[in-house]
């Protein structure tokens, strides 16, 4: 039974594969269960997951606007608090910018 995959809609235990998706059969909700896997999931510019409170690096020097200078490349970032949501997918307070939001194309893991 451990390998039955639960319906993201309904959470039946009553789907099928049915060419490369899964079906529901009580909702009939189809989904690729590869798409599922990394849906709202957010990743650093190597790949590699990002969770509330990690440590991130900047990559590149990043504009500012209306600020006198760049955001360094090698910058470190503590404490990052994601939005899925969001295109700029970061909150985090950078030291001398104050609040901030990056995307995460532009950071990797520390």
């Amino acid at each position: 039974m451990s390998d039955t995959i639960l319906c993201p809609k309904c959470q039946s235990e009553f789907t099928y594969e049915q060419d490369n998706l899964q079906v529901c059969s009580q909702c009939f909700y189809e989904w690729d269960p590869a798409e599922a896997s990394t849906e709202g999931k957010i990743f650093d510019s190597l790949g590699k997951e990002l969770q509330n409170g990690d440590s991130v690096i900047v990559i590149k020097d990043l504009p500012v606007k209306g600020a006198p200078k760049d955001i360094k490349a090698g910058t470190k970032v503590k404490n990052i608090r994601l939005r899925p949501e969001s295109d700029h997918n970061i909150d985090c307070k950078i030291d001398g910018f104050g609040s901030m939001a990056l995307k995460s194309e532009f950071v990797r893991k520390a």
